[in-house]
Protein backbone atom coordinates (compact mmCIF):
# COMPACT_ATOMS: atom_id res chain seq x y z
CA UNK A 1 0.00 0.00 0.00
CA UNK A 2 1.34 3.46 -0.85
CA UNK A 3 0.71 6.10 1.81
CA UNK A 4 -0.37 9.64 0.93
CA UNK A 5 -0.63 10.46 4.62
CA UNK A 6 1.37 9.92 7.78
CA UNK A 7 2.46 6.34 8.44
CA UNK A 8 0.99 5.08 11.73
CA UNK A 9 3.12 4.18 14.71
CA UNK A 10 2.79 0.71 16.19
CA UNK A 11 0.93 2.14 19.18
CA UNK A 12 -1.53 3.97 16.92
CA UNK A 13 -2.09 0.77 14.92
CA UNK A 14 -2.92 -1.16 18.08
CA UNK A 15 -5.36 1.37 19.56
CA UNK A 16 -8.46 0.02 17.72
CA UNK A 17 -7.35 -3.59 18.34
CA UNK A 18 -6.93 -3.05 22.07
CA UNK A 19 -10.31 -1.31 22.29
CA UNK A 20 -11.98 -4.13 20.32
CA UNK A 21 -10.51 -6.93 22.43
CA UNK A 22 -11.24 -5.26 25.78
CA UNK A 23 -14.76 -4.19 24.77
CA UNK A 24 -15.64 -7.62 23.39
CA UNK A 25 -14.33 -9.31 26.54
CA UNK A 26 -16.50 -7.11 28.75
CA UNK A 27 -19.47 -7.46 26.43
CA UNK A 28 -19.33 -11.26 26.27
CA UNK A 29 -18.91 -11.49 30.04
CA UNK A 30 -22.12 -9.48 30.48
CA UNK A 31 -24.28 -10.76 27.62
CA UNK A 32 -22.92 -14.30 27.19
CA UNK A 33 -24.34 -16.09 24.13
CA UNK A 34 -26.78 -13.20 23.66
CA UNK A 35 -23.86 -10.96 22.67
CA UNK A 36 -24.40 -12.03 19.04
CA UNK A 37 -27.92 -10.60 19.13
CA UNK A 38 -26.56 -7.10 18.60
CA UNK A 39 -24.15 -5.94 21.28
CA UNK A 40 -21.08 -7.44 19.55
CA UNK A 41 -22.15 -5.67 16.37
CA UNK A 42 -22.22 -2.36 18.18
CA UNK A 43 -18.74 -3.00 19.59
CA UNK A 44 -17.41 -3.67 16.08
CA UNK A 45 -19.01 -0.51 14.69
CA UNK A 46 -17.62 1.60 17.55
CA UNK A 47 -14.21 -0.03 16.98
CA UNK A 48 -14.45 0.97 13.32
CA UNK A 49 -15.14 4.50 14.55
CA UNK A 50 -12.02 4.42 16.77
CA UNK A 51 -9.94 3.20 13.81
CA UNK A 52 -11.42 5.98 11.67
CA UNK A 53 -10.40 8.61 14.24
CA UNK A 54 -6.83 7.28 14.18
CA UNK A 55 -6.84 7.35 10.37
CA UNK A 56 -8.20 10.93 10.31
CA UNK A 57 -5.48 12.02 12.73
CA UNK A 58 -2.90 10.53 10.35
CA UNK A 59 -4.27 12.69 7.56
CA UNK A 60 -6.51 10.25 5.72
CA UNK A 61 -9.68 11.75 4.22
CA UNK A 62 -13.10 10.50 5.29
CA UNK A 63 -13.89 9.64 1.67
CA UNK A 64 -10.94 7.21 1.60
CA UNK A 65 -12.03 5.65 4.89
CA UNK A 66 -15.58 5.20 3.63
CA UNK A 67 -14.36 3.70 0.37
CA UNK A 68 -12.27 1.23 2.37
CA UNK A 69 -15.33 0.14 4.34
CA UNK A 70 -17.41 -0.20 1.18
CA UNK A 71 -14.73 -2.30 -0.54
CA UNK A 72 -14.51 -4.56 2.49
CA UNK A 73 -18.29 -5.00 2.70
CA UNK A 74 -18.47 -5.60 -1.06
CA UNK A 75 -15.98 -8.45 -0.72
CA UNK A 76 -18.39 -10.18 1.68
CA UNK A 77 -21.56 -9.73 -0.39
CA UNK A 78 -21.43 -13.20 -1.93
CA UNK A 79 -21.13 -14.68 1.55
CA UNK A 80 -24.13 -12.65 2.71
CA UNK A 81 -26.23 -13.81 -0.24
CA UNK A 82 -25.25 -17.43 0.43
CA UNK A 83 -26.14 -17.02 4.10
CA UNK A 84 -29.63 -15.71 3.29
CA UNK A 85 -30.21 -18.53 0.79
CA UNK A 86 -29.05 -21.09 3.38
CA UNK A 87 -31.77 -19.73 5.68
CA UNK A 88 -34.34 -20.33 2.95
CA UNK A 89 -32.93 -23.79 2.25
CA UNK A 90 -33.11 -24.76 5.93
CA UNK A 91 -36.76 -23.72 6.00
CA UNK A 92 -37.90 -25.68 2.95
CA UNK A 93 -35.81 -28.71 3.88
CA UNK A 94 -37.57 -28.81 7.24
CA UNK A 95 -40.99 -28.29 5.69
CA UNK A 96 -40.44 -30.96 3.03
CA UNK A 97 -39.34 -33.55 5.57
CA UNK A 98 -35.73 -33.75 4.30
CA UNK A 99 -34.15 -32.79 7.64
CA UNK A 100 -36.67 -34.88 9.64
CA UNK A 101 -35.86 -37.84 7.35
CA UNK A 102 -32.14 -37.39 7.98
CA UNK A 103 -32.81 -37.34 11.71
CA UNK A 104 -35.16 -40.33 11.47
CA UNK A 105 -32.74 -42.58 9.61
CA UNK A 106 -29.72 -41.23 11.46
CA UNK A 107 -31.18 -42.15 14.84
CA UNK A 108 -31.53 -45.74 13.66
CA UNK A 109 -28.00 -45.99 12.28
CA UNK A 110 -25.87 -43.96 14.71
CA UNK A 111 -25.40 -44.42 18.44
CA UNK A 112 -23.96 -42.03 21.06
CA UNK A 113 -20.67 -43.91 21.40
CA UNK A 114 -19.50 -43.49 17.79
CA UNK A 115 -21.64 -40.48 16.86
CA UNK A 116 -18.99 -37.72 17.07
CA UNK A 117 -16.43 -39.88 15.25
CA UNK A 118 -18.95 -40.76 12.52
CA UNK A 119 -20.17 -37.15 12.20
CA UNK A 120 -16.61 -35.96 11.59
CA UNK A 121 -16.01 -38.66 8.96
CA UNK A 122 -19.32 -37.96 7.19
CA UNK A 123 -18.65 -34.23 7.01
CA UNK A 124 -15.10 -34.86 5.77
CA UNK A 125 -16.39 -36.92 2.86
CA UNK A 126 -19.10 -34.44 1.91
CA UNK A 127 -16.73 -31.48 2.17
CA UNK A 128 -14.06 -33.15 0.00
CA UNK A 129 -16.74 -33.88 -2.60
CA UNK A 130 -18.18 -30.37 -2.59
CA UNK A 131 -15.10 -28.32 -1.68
CA UNK A 132 -17.22 -26.28 0.71
CA UNK A 133 -17.36 -26.32 4.50
CA UNK A 134 -20.31 -23.92 4.25
CA UNK A 135 -22.41 -26.29 2.13
CA UNK A 136 -21.47 -29.24 4.33
CA UNK A 137 -22.58 -27.47 7.51
CA UNK A 138 -25.80 -26.25 5.91
CA UNK A 139 -26.84 -29.71 4.70
CA UNK A 140 -25.60 -32.76 6.60
CA UNK A 141 -24.35 -30.52 9.42
CA UNK A 142 -27.83 -29.33 10.30
CA UNK A 143 -29.15 -32.89 10.25
CA UNK A 144 -26.30 -34.16 12.44
CA UNK A 145 -27.00 -31.43 14.99
CA UNK A 146 -30.58 -32.67 15.22
CA UNK A 147 -29.57 -36.33 15.46
CA UNK A 148 -26.95 -35.63 18.11
CA UNK A 149 -29.31 -33.56 20.22
CA UNK A 150 -31.89 -36.34 20.05
CA UNK A 151 -29.22 -38.73 21.30
CA UNK A 152 -28.52 -36.42 24.25
CA UNK A 153 -25.08 -35.23 23.06
CA UNK A 154 -23.84 -31.73 23.89
CA UNK A 155 -24.50 -29.42 20.94
CA UNK A 156 -21.04 -27.85 21.22
CA UNK A 157 -19.44 -31.27 20.80
CA UNK A 158 -21.63 -32.04 17.79
CA UNK A 159 -20.82 -28.76 16.07
CA UNK A 160 -17.11 -29.26 16.86
CA UNK A 161 -17.18 -32.65 15.13
CA UNK A 162 -19.13 -31.29 12.16
CA UNK A 163 -16.74 -28.38 11.67
CA UNK A 164 -13.62 -30.47 12.18
CA UNK A 165 -14.72 -32.75 9.36
CA UNK A 166 -16.01 -29.92 7.18
CA UNK A 167 -12.77 -27.95 7.38
CA UNK A 168 -10.59 -31.02 6.85
CA UNK A 169 -12.49 -31.70 3.62
CA UNK A 170 -12.45 -28.03 2.65
CA UNK A 171 -8.64 -27.96 2.98
CA UNK A 172 -8.01 -31.16 1.05
CA UNK A 173 -10.50 -30.67 -1.79
CA UNK A 174 -9.22 -29.32 -5.14
CA UNK A 175 -12.69 -27.78 -5.54
CA UNK A 176 -12.23 -25.49 -2.52
CA UNK A 177 -11.71 -21.79 -3.14
CA UNK A 178 -9.24 -21.38 -0.27
CA UNK A 179 -7.31 -24.47 -1.39
CA UNK A 180 -6.86 -22.79 -4.77
CA UNK A 181 -6.21 -19.35 -3.30
CA UNK A 182 -3.39 -20.32 -0.92
CA UNK A 183 -1.00 -21.78 -3.55
CA UNK A 184 -1.79 -18.87 -5.86
CA UNK A 185 -0.66 -16.43 -3.16
CA UNK A 186 2.44 -18.47 -2.31
CA UNK A 187 3.55 -19.23 -5.86
CA UNK A 188 3.08 -23.00 -6.10
CA UNK A 189 0.61 -25.26 -7.92
CA UNK A 190 -2.60 -26.74 -6.55
CA UNK A 191 -1.69 -30.42 -6.33
CA UNK A 192 1.79 -29.81 -4.93
CA UNK A 193 0.05 -27.74 -2.27
CA UNK A 194 -2.54 -30.45 -1.46
CA UNK A 195 0.11 -33.20 -1.35
CA UNK A 196 2.32 -31.14 0.96
CA UNK A 197 -0.62 -30.29 3.23
CA UNK A 198 -1.20 -33.98 3.99
CA UNK A 199 2.01 -33.97 6.06
CA UNK A 200 0.41 -31.83 8.76
CA UNK A 201 -3.29 -32.31 8.00
CA UNK A 202 -3.47 -36.11 8.33
CA UNK A 203 -1.92 -36.11 11.84
CA UNK A 204 -4.25 -33.26 12.86
CA UNK A 205 -7.45 -34.99 11.75
CA UNK A 206 -6.23 -38.31 13.19
CA UNK A 207 -5.76 -36.75 16.63
CA UNK A 208 -9.19 -35.11 16.35
CA UNK A 209 -10.86 -38.43 15.47
CA UNK A 210 -9.18 -40.18 18.39
CA UNK A 211 -10.41 -37.44 20.74
CA UNK A 212 -13.97 -37.78 19.40
CA UNK A 213 -13.81 -41.55 19.96
CA UNK A 214 -12.57 -41.06 23.52
CA UNK A 215 -15.38 -38.60 24.26
CA UNK A 216 -17.87 -41.03 22.75
CA UNK A 217 -16.71 -43.97 24.88
CA UNK A 218 -16.60 -41.82 28.02
CA UNK A 219 -20.02 -40.22 27.52
CA UNK A 220 -21.76 -42.76 25.27
CA UNK A 221 -22.85 -44.99 28.10
CA UNK A 222 -24.30 -42.23 30.22
CA UNK A 223 -27.83 -43.46 29.61
CA UNK A 224 -29.27 -40.00 29.08
CA UNK A 225 -31.12 -41.27 26.02
CA UNK A 226 -32.36 -44.83 26.46
CA UNK A 227 -35.16 -44.99 23.94
CA UNK A 228 -35.46 -43.15 20.63
CA UNK A 229 -38.80 -44.75 19.74
CA UNK A 230 -40.88 -41.78 21.02
CA UNK A 231 -38.77 -39.44 18.90
CA UNK A 232 -39.19 -41.60 15.79
CA UNK A 233 -42.95 -41.88 16.42
CA UNK A 234 -43.25 -38.10 16.85
CA UNK A 235 -41.49 -37.49 13.51
CA UNK A 236 -43.62 -40.01 11.60
CA UNK A 237 -46.79 -38.60 13.17
CA UNK A 238 -46.24 -35.36 11.29
CA UNK A 239 -44.11 -36.24 8.25
CA UNK A 240 -44.24 -38.76 5.45
CA UNK A 241 -40.70 -40.16 5.67
CA UNK A 242 -39.28 -41.57 2.45
CA UNK A 243 -35.90 -42.24 0.91
CA UNK A 244 -37.05 -40.25 -2.13
CA UNK A 245 -36.59 -37.07 -0.07
CA UNK A 246 -32.81 -37.52 -0.34
CA UNK A 247 -33.00 -36.68 -4.04
CA UNK A 248 -32.83 -33.01 -3.10
CA UNK A 249 -29.60 -33.00 -1.02
CA UNK A 250 -27.96 -35.42 -3.46
CA UNK A 251 -28.87 -33.05 -6.29
CA UNK A 252 -27.33 -30.07 -4.47
CA UNK A 253 -24.11 -31.98 -3.76
CA UNK A 254 -23.96 -33.17 -7.38
CA UNK A 255 -24.41 -29.62 -8.70
CA UNK A 256 -21.55 -28.33 -6.55
CA UNK A 257 -19.31 -31.28 -7.50
CA UNK A 258 -20.02 -30.35 -11.13
CA UNK A 259 -18.68 -26.90 -10.21
CA UNK A 260 -21.95 -25.00 -10.28
CA UNK A 261 -21.43 -21.81 -8.21
CA UNK A 262 -22.74 -22.00 -4.66
CA UNK A 263 -25.43 -19.31 -4.98
CA UNK A 264 -27.47 -20.92 -7.81
CA UNK A 265 -26.88 -24.41 -6.39
CA UNK A 266 -28.23 -23.46 -2.96
CA UNK A 267 -31.15 -21.55 -4.51
CA UNK A 268 -32.06 -24.63 -6.56
CA UNK A 269 -31.84 -26.71 -3.37
CA UNK A 270 -34.17 -24.35 -1.53
CA UNK A 271 -36.73 -24.30 -4.35
CA UNK A 272 -36.60 -28.09 -4.79
CA UNK A 273 -37.25 -28.35 -1.06
CA UNK A 274 -40.43 -26.35 -1.60
CA UNK A 275 -41.51 -28.61 -4.48
CA UNK A 276 -40.93 -31.74 -2.41
CA UNK A 277 -42.87 -30.18 0.47
CA UNK A 278 -45.89 -29.89 -1.84
CA UNK A 279 -45.49 -33.50 -2.97
CA UNK A 280 -44.73 -35.24 0.35
CA UNK A 281 -46.01 -32.94 3.12
CA UNK A 282 -49.02 -30.94 1.83
CA UNK A 283 -50.73 -30.92 5.23
CA UNK A 284 -47.59 -29.74 7.01
CA UNK A 285 -47.31 -26.87 4.52
CA UNK A 286 -50.82 -25.74 5.38
CA UNK A 287 -50.29 -26.15 9.13
CA UNK A 288 -47.36 -23.70 9.28
CA UNK A 289 -49.19 -20.99 7.32
CA UNK A 290 -51.23 -19.67 10.27
CA UNK A 291 -52.91 -17.14 7.97
CA UNK A 292 -56.52 -16.15 7.41
CA UNK A 293 -56.77 -17.63 3.93
CA UNK A 294 -57.94 -20.94 2.45
CA UNK A 295 -57.22 -23.30 -0.42
CA UNK A 296 -54.14 -22.78 -2.59
CA UNK A 297 -53.44 -19.45 -0.88
CA UNK A 298 -52.86 -21.28 2.42
CA UNK A 299 -50.32 -23.52 0.71
CA UNK A 300 -48.64 -20.50 -0.88
CA UNK A 301 -48.34 -18.75 2.50
CA UNK A 302 -46.86 -21.88 4.10
CA UNK A 303 -44.18 -22.17 1.43
CA UNK A 304 -43.31 -18.48 1.57
CA UNK A 305 -43.03 -18.50 5.37
CA UNK A 306 -40.63 -21.42 5.22
CA UNK A 307 -38.41 -19.39 2.87
CA UNK A 308 -38.38 -16.11 4.75
CA UNK A 309 -39.61 -16.55 8.34
CA UNK A 310 -39.95 -18.62 11.48
CA UNK A 311 -41.71 -21.95 11.23
CA UNK A 312 -42.08 -24.69 13.82
CA UNK A 313 -43.69 -28.12 13.68
CA UNK A 314 -45.54 -29.12 16.86
CA UNK A 315 -45.57 -32.87 17.55
CA UNK A 316 -46.25 -32.91 21.28
CA UNK A 317 -42.76 -34.29 21.98
CA UNK A 318 -40.66 -31.48 23.49
CA UNK A 319 -37.36 -32.91 22.23
CA UNK A 320 -38.62 -33.19 18.66
CA UNK A 321 -40.33 -29.81 18.75
CA UNK A 322 -36.99 -28.20 19.61
CA UNK A 323 -35.44 -29.83 16.54
CA UNK A 324 -38.22 -29.03 14.08
CA UNK A 325 -37.81 -25.25 13.92
CA UNK A 326 -36.29 -22.97 11.29
CA UNK A 327 -35.88 -19.23 10.88
CA UNK A 328 -35.74 -18.82 7.11
CA UNK A 329 -33.95 -15.82 5.65
CA UNK A 330 -35.01 -13.57 8.52
CA UNK A 331 -33.29 -15.91 10.96
CA UNK A 332 -29.96 -15.02 9.31
CA UNK A 333 -30.34 -11.25 9.59
CA UNK A 334 -28.49 -10.90 12.89
CA UNK A 335 -25.59 -12.83 11.37
CA UNK A 336 -25.66 -10.59 8.29
CA UNK A 337 -25.57 -7.59 10.62
CA UNK A 338 -22.54 -9.07 12.37
CA UNK A 339 -20.72 -9.62 9.08
CA UNK A 340 -21.45 -6.06 7.89
CA UNK A 341 -20.18 -4.63 11.19
CA UNK A 342 -17.05 -6.78 11.11
CA UNK A 343 -16.24 -5.87 7.52
CA UNK A 344 -16.62 -2.17 8.36
CA UNK A 345 -13.94 -2.56 11.04
CA UNK A 346 -11.69 -4.65 8.79
CA UNK A 347 -12.09 -2.19 5.94
CA UNK A 348 -10.93 0.79 8.01
CA UNK A 349 -8.00 -1.13 9.47
CA UNK A 350 -6.83 -2.31 6.05
CA UNK A 351 -7.34 0.89 4.04
CA UNK A 352 -5.69 3.08 6.69
CA UNK A 353 -2.54 0.96 6.78
CA UNK A 354 -3.00 0.08 10.47
CA UNK A 355 -2.99 -3.67 9.80
CA UNK A 356 0.04 -3.38 7.54
CA UNK A 357 1.97 -1.48 10.22
CA UNK A 358 1.40 -4.30 12.71
CA UNK A 359 2.38 -6.91 10.13
CA UNK A 360 5.62 -5.12 9.24
CA UNK A 361 6.66 -5.19 12.89
CA UNK A 362 6.05 -8.93 13.07
CA UNK A 363 8.10 -9.59 9.93
CA UNK A 364 11.06 -7.59 11.24
CA UNK A 365 11.41 -9.96 14.19
CA UNK A 366 11.55 -13.18 12.14
CA UNK A 367 14.81 -15.12 12.53
CA UNK A 368 14.55 -18.92 12.19
CA UNK A 369 12.38 -21.16 10.02
CA UNK A 370 10.28 -21.98 13.07
CA UNK A 371 9.76 -18.34 13.94
CA UNK A 372 8.92 -17.53 10.32
CA UNK A 373 6.20 -20.19 10.15
CA UNK A 374 4.95 -19.22 13.62
CA UNK A 375 4.80 -15.57 12.55
CA UNK A 376 2.92 -16.51 9.37
CA UNK A 377 0.42 -18.57 11.37
CA UNK A 378 0.03 -15.83 13.96
CA UNK A 379 -0.47 -13.20 11.26
CA UNK A 380 -3.15 -15.29 9.54
CA UNK A 381 -4.99 -15.78 12.84
CA UNK A 382 -4.58 -12.08 13.58
CA UNK A 383 -6.18 -11.15 10.26
CA UNK A 384 -9.03 -13.57 10.90
CA UNK A 385 -9.72 -11.70 14.11
CA UNK A 386 -9.21 -8.17 12.80
CA UNK A 387 -10.22 -8.17 9.14
CA UNK A 388 -12.99 -10.69 9.92
CA UNK A 389 -12.53 -12.56 6.66
CA UNK A 390 -10.65 -15.79 5.89
CA UNK A 391 -9.70 -14.60 2.42
CA UNK A 392 -7.91 -11.60 3.91
CA UNK A 393 -6.19 -14.04 6.33
CA UNK A 394 -4.79 -15.87 3.30
CA UNK A 395 -4.19 -13.08 0.79
CA UNK A 396 -2.49 -10.48 3.00
CA UNK A 397 -0.03 -12.81 4.81
CA UNK A 398 0.57 -14.57 1.49
CA UNK A 399 1.67 -11.30 -0.11
CA UNK A 400 3.61 -10.25 3.00
CA UNK A 401 5.69 -13.38 3.46
CA UNK A 402 6.22 -14.73 -0.09
CA UNK A 403 9.54 -12.90 -0.64
CA UNK A 404 10.83 -13.77 2.83
CA UNK A 405 10.24 -17.50 2.28
CA UNK A 406 12.15 -17.30 -1.01
CA UNK A 407 14.98 -15.36 0.60
CA UNK A 408 15.34 -18.04 3.26
CA UNK A 409 15.38 -20.84 0.67
CA UNK A 410 12.00 -22.24 1.61
CA UNK A 411 9.85 -23.74 -1.13
CA UNK A 412 6.54 -21.85 -1.64
CA UNK A 413 4.46 -24.84 -0.54
CA UNK A 414 5.70 -24.19 3.00
CA UNK A 415 3.93 -20.85 2.88
CA UNK A 416 0.76 -22.15 1.20
CA UNK A 417 0.48 -24.97 3.75
CA UNK A 418 0.90 -22.58 6.67
CA UNK A 419 -1.73 -20.24 5.24
CA UNK A 420 -4.27 -23.07 5.11
CA UNK A 421 -3.25 -24.64 8.44
CA UNK A 422 -3.78 -21.33 10.20
CA UNK A 423 -5.83 -18.97 8.03
CA UNK A 424 -8.51 -21.28 6.65
CA UNK A 425 -9.24 -23.39 9.71
CA UNK A 426 -9.20 -20.74 12.45
CA UNK A 427 -11.67 -18.42 10.72
CA UNK A 428 -14.53 -20.44 12.15
CA UNK A 429 -13.23 -19.92 15.71
CA UNK A 430 -13.73 -16.14 15.64
CA UNK A 431 -17.36 -15.16 16.41
CA UNK A 432 -17.29 -11.96 14.30
CA UNK A 433 -15.41 -13.50 11.36
CA UNK A 434 -17.66 -14.20 8.37
CA UNK A 435 -17.04 -17.95 8.82
CA UNK A 436 -17.57 -17.98 12.57
CA UNK A 437 -20.75 -15.93 12.24
CA UNK A 438 -22.01 -18.09 9.39
CA UNK A 439 -21.54 -21.45 11.08
CA UNK A 440 -22.90 -20.26 14.41
CA UNK A 441 -25.99 -19.00 12.59
CA UNK A 442 -26.50 -22.06 10.40
CA UNK A 443 -25.89 -24.69 13.07
CA UNK A 444 -27.60 -22.69 15.81
CA UNK A 445 -24.63 -23.20 18.13
CA UNK A 446 -22.65 -20.28 19.58
CA UNK A 447 -18.98 -20.07 18.57
CA UNK A 448 -17.91 -20.22 22.20
CA UNK A 449 -19.87 -23.46 22.65
CA UNK A 450 -18.22 -25.38 19.79
CA UNK A 451 -14.73 -23.80 19.93
CA UNK A 452 -13.32 -26.18 22.61
CA UNK A 453 -14.44 -29.18 20.54
CA UNK A 454 -13.35 -28.03 17.07
CA UNK A 455 -10.25 -30.15 17.59
CA UNK A 456 -9.02 -30.19 14.00
CA UNK A 457 -9.25 -26.41 13.75
CA UNK A 458 -7.39 -25.95 17.04
CA UNK A 459 -4.69 -28.54 16.35
CA UNK A 460 -3.84 -27.56 12.75
CA UNK A 461 -1.92 -24.31 13.44
CA UNK A 462 -0.09 -25.96 16.35
CA UNK A 463 0.89 -28.87 14.09
CA UNK A 464 2.29 -26.71 11.32
CA UNK A 465 4.34 -24.60 13.76
CA UNK A 466 5.62 -27.72 15.56
CA UNK A 467 6.82 -29.28 12.29
CA UNK A 468 8.64 -26.04 11.46
CA UNK A 469 10.43 -25.72 14.80
CA UNK A 470 11.45 -29.40 14.68
CA UNK A 471 12.54 -28.91 11.04
CA UNK A 472 10.49 -31.93 9.98
CA UNK A 473 9.27 -32.16 6.38
CA UNK A 474 10.37 -28.62 5.53
CA UNK A 475 11.00 -28.42 1.81
CA UNK A 476 13.80 -26.17 0.58
CA UNK A 477 15.38 -25.21 -2.73
CA UNK A 478 18.93 -24.34 -3.63
CA UNK A 479 20.22 -21.16 -5.22
CA UNK A 480 19.16 -22.41 -8.65
CA UNK A 481 15.57 -22.75 -7.32
CA UNK A 482 15.69 -26.53 -7.70
CA UNK A 483 13.35 -28.12 -5.17
CA UNK A 484 14.95 -30.54 -2.81
CA UNK A 485 13.82 -32.15 0.38
CA UNK A 486 15.47 -31.34 3.67
CA UNK A 487 13.46 -33.85 5.59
Amino acid sequence: MSYNYQKPSLFQAFIPIIFLVVALFINVRIFGDASLDGSNQIILIVSAGIASLVALKLGQKWKEIQEGMVRSISSAMSSIIILLLIGALAGTWLLSGIVPAMIYYGLQILNPTIFLFAACIICSIVSIATGSSWTTAATVGIALIGIGQALGINEGMIAGAVLSGAYFGDKMSPLSDTTNLAPAMAGTDLFTHIKYMTITTIPSISIALVLFLIIGFVNGGSGEVTDTAPILDAITSKFHISGWLFIVPITVVALIVKKMPAIPAILIGALLGGVFALIFQPEVVKSVADWDVTGWQLTFVGLMKSLYGDISIVTGNATVDDLLTAGGMSGMLSTVWLILSAMMFGGVMESSGLLKRIAETVISRVKSTGSLVASTAGTAIFFNATSSDQYMAIVVPGKMYADIYREKGLAPENLSRTLEDSGTVTSVLVPWNTCGAYHAGVLGVATGAYLPYAFFNLISPIMTVTFAYLNVKIRRFDKQKTPESAE
